[in-house]
């Protein structure tokens, strides 16, 4: 087949850390999902990827020419097990492209077939589980949040056993790169400090170029996937969304949010709320996606710990640690300061911290003089003072609406977006969401009390505050029974409902009326116990 113009980096610069390996040939390929607009930011060939040639090439049946597949190696903490040797047990990376703008993209299948790491598998994925992973990268997306996306969804045309027989499929899946937590982990299990240094410094040079020329590449490496996480498990958290397997393979370095086995989007708001199958104990629920983050990032920073210490004697090796620790300890507040950014926005509330940086900013490129300097830093001081009175009583008024939604059984979703209803003068929809009334309108009040102090300040008005809440609370996110309907249905063949679920996903924060289904939620009776299975 045509060449892709792979550019294989993986396989040119991390020997050690792969198998080589070919896909497993399937009966009768048929193309489910071609994301024209992902592979248009790819520079791949449109019309090369529809009909046959496009569904042999997605099943696995042709590769490009210049491919590599390969299956990668890594370990991982499951359910906080650790297991040594895990790797791609279904999965293949093809090869990396560079995108249109500039960026460096792996190609890779799910669902191609045994490999050395299958560990009895049988490297295979159905139908349902494959257009999941399609319509949640997709909403995931197009929400703003990093995110793996799919590239297709093949059919193959023979039956894999679950449960029972279902039709088989295999997804094209494509990533800023899938070196995971676990990655790291599998060299480090191994005692090969030399491969785990190679990694390390392969992974800098892909995704922190800038620390290369770092007197510590090893530790900002570890801030800066810290970071990434902390931003993104905030994202996660303030659009209501459960991974359910955070396991350290499923943590990726790059920051972008990978495999949705497991996963769902919360509807009635609980902290607890708990949507895999396989998670009995709730490791994974809502609220302990934080918690979890900042462990799986403890994993990794000791993998990076031989690499951070200057020698092995036991002052550097000490030294190492308590770095590593600082930036462990520093997670919960990046955590926090995103989470709170977030929730501001989500309020229609200007966020004082970023004002202040910028002001902050501004002010000292005007000032060179000491008496200037000093004066900058009064003012920064004072604003500062402010700053921190605003995150208290934003915390709080964010703390006390949560409560509302938990203790009232809201809709968490519907919630917010009818907030934004409120900001402009029309509280009856959100009211119509609680028994009790009255306690959300005396909560209604100090939020309006805030907003008010907010536009005094320089906010925006009611009707622009409401417009900027609709462009961050979706109307339409994955609602569970939407999902399963839209599943059920491609694995008997009518891909309709897929469609047009996968239509309203792209179109978030729109409620116009072809929209208007896809915002109401499922009853509780056929909410309550929902599960999300792994597929394998």
């Amino acid at each position: 087949m045509t060449p892709f113009g792979f550019d294989n980096s993986f396989v040119r610069d991390l020997p050690g850390a792969y198998v080589a390996w070919r896909p497993a040939p399937v009966p009768a390929p048929h193309l489910l999902f071609l994301n024209e607009p992902l592979a248009q930011e790819l520079r791949l060939d449109l019309a090369s990827l529809h009909g046959a040639q496009g569904a042999a090439l997605f099943a696995g049946n042709t590769l490009p020419a210049d491919a590599e597949p390969i299956a990668q190696a890594y370990a991982g903490h499951q359910f906080g097990g650790f297991s040594p040797r895990l790797g791609d047990g279904r999965a293949l990376l093809l090869g990396e492209l560079i995108d249109r703008d500039g960026r460096r993209r792996d190609i890779a299948y799910k669902g191609s077939g045994r490999t050395p790491f299958s560990r009895g598998g049988d490297g295979k994925a159905a139908v349902g589980p494959m257009l999941r992973e399609a319509l949640i990268g997709e909403a995931m997306h197009a929400l703003g949040i990093p995110t793996t996306r799919a590239l297709a969804v093949a059919a193959t045309g023979e039956q894999i056993r679950r449960d029972g027989p279902l039709p088989g499929a295999v997804l094209t899946r494509v990533a800023a790169s899938h070196l995971r937590v676990g990655t790291f982990q599998f060299f480090l299990a191994q005692g090969d400090v030399d491969q785990l240094r190679q990694l390390a410094d392969y992974t800098i040079k892909r995704h922190d170029p800038g620390l290369a020329d770092s007197p510590e590449p090893y530790l900002g490496l570890l801030r800066a996937v810290a970071e990434r996480q902390a931003r993104l498990i905030a994202q996660w958290v303030n659009v209501g969304f459960i991974h359910g397997v955070m396991n350290t393979d499923n943590m990726t370095i790059s920051g972008e949010t990978i495999d949705y086995g497991p996963c769902a989007f919360m509807e009635a708001y609980d902290p607890d709320t708990v949507f895999s199958s396989i998670d009995h104990g709730g490791r994974y629920a809502y609220a302990n996606q934080p918690l979890i983050a900042r462990w799986n990032l403890a994993r990794l920073a000791e993998t990076l710990l031989p690499l951070m210490a200057d020698s092995q004697d036991d002052a550097a090796v000490q030294q190492a640690v308590a770095r590593a620790v600082e930036v462990l300890d520093a997670f919960p507040a990046q955590y926090a300061a995103a989470l709170l950014s977030g929730q501001r926005a989500k309020l229609g509330l200007r966020d004082p911290g970023l004002a202040t940086r910028t002001t902050t900013l501004v002010m000292s490129g005007e000032m060179s003089d000491a008496a200037s300097a000093a004066d900058s830093s009064a003012a920064s001081l004072a604003t500062s003072s402010a700053t921190s009175a605003d995150d208290e009583t934003d915390t709080t008024l964010i703390a006390d609406w949560l409560s509302l939604l938990h203790t009232q059984v809201v809709d968490y979703t519907l919630a917010w977006r009818h907030l934004a209803a409120a900001a402009a003068g029309d509280s009856e929809p959100l009211r119509d969401l609680f028994a009790d009334r009255a306690t959300l309108d005396a909560w209604l009040v100090r939020w309006r009390e805030r907003c008010a102090r907010d536009d005094l300040a320089g906010g925006p008005g009611n009707e622009l505050r409401a417009a900027q809440m609709r462009r961050v609370n979706p109307w339409v996110i994955p609602r569970n029974h939407r999902v399963e309907l839209a599943l059920s249905a491609a694995t008997e063949g009518d891909l309709v409902p897929f469609e047009q679920l996968l239509a309203a996903l792209r179109r978030p924060f729109d409620d116009t009326p072809d929209l208007a289904p896809y915002g109401v939620p499922a009853p509780a009776s056929e909410t309550a116990g929902y599960q999300t299975f792994c597929g394998t």
